[in-house]
């Protein structure tokens, strides 16, 4: 299977907070409807903006639109890890100078981690040294 970056679609934009927040509940639900969109996110903006955003998301490539319905049900073009991994590759650029080392330490130290999530880190560090002294 091609890489993303070598097949012909394009990539599409990083996600805006908002969009993100709209993937989020696609990811969580699968296919909605905007309505179901706009319930689940139990905003107080209006039906008509979550509208609006949705329709400029599936313009920049951010969900697929099925017109078959009445309704249109929209669904995220990429995988949630697909699209946290493009927005940890762009944050490690913009804001740790590339460092990843620095990146783990900023976010450990904003939000700490539980006994159980280290132990799960230090098991895929560990799997990831395993497979690149392989390579």
């Amino acid at each position: 299977m091609a890489s993303r970056s070598r097949s012909k679609e394009p990539v599409p934009p990083l996600p805006t907070d908002a969009e993100t927040a709209i993937l989020a509940v696609l990811w969580r639900q699968g296919a909605s409807t905007v309505r179901e969109v706009h319930e689940a996110l139990g905003k107080g903006s209006g039906y008509t903006s979550t509208l609006k955003l949705m329709q400029l998301m599936f313009g920049k490539g951010l969900v697929a639109r099925n017109e078959r319905y009445r309704s249109h049900v929209y669904e995220a073009r990429a995988p949630k890890e697909q699209t946290q991994r493009q927005i940890a590759g762009d944050l490690l650029k913009r804001a740790f100078e590339g460092s990843a080392k620095s990146l783990v330490l900023g976010a450990l130290a904003a939000q700490p981690a539980s006994g159980k999530d280290l132990a799960e880190i230090r098991s895929l560090l560990d799997e990831f040294e395993e497979r690149r002294g392989r390579k």
